[in-house]
């Protein structure tokens, strides 16, 4: 049975950084895109950024594109989300999640579709 495990979520200040991790178990990484998603009080789950299976391709939401950095460690089994420059508004629980998903297709994910995995959740909290 595969697990997804995110940690390294916090509270931050405005401009601050936080770094989030997804540990997967039961099942390699390798075969799947991994995505991270997040979804605030009252809004719908987005897609924040995803990876290929080598790590060779990324898409960013417009949002976070020049902030965030997404990479992944097959070897390990991992992946993460540097996130730089952290607003308030990106206050949200983070997602990963593994799906066999075309990047276009991961960035238009918005919930489990029943062919993918999902971790739990990490909360991100940006305020002074």
């Amino acid at each position: 049975q595969l697990q997804l495990v995110e940690s390294g979520g916090g509270l931050v200040q405005p401009g601050g950084s936080l770094r989030l991790s997804c540990s997967a178990s039961g099942l390699p990484l390798t075969y799947y895109t991994i995505g991270w998603f997040r979804q605030a009080p009252g809004k719908e789950r987005e897609a924040v950024s995803c990876i290929s299976t080598s790590g060779a391709a990324t898409s960013y939401a417009a949002s976070v594109k020049g902030r965030f950095t997404i990479s992944r460690d097959n070897t390990n089994h991992a992946a993460y989300l540097q996130m730089n420059g952290l607003k308030p508004e990106d206050t949200a629980v983070y997602y990963c999640a593994i799906g066999p998903w075309a990047l276009d297709v991961c960035m238009a994910v918005k919930v489990p579709t029943g062919r993918d995995y999902w971790g739990q959740g990490t909360q991100v909290t940006v305020s002074s």
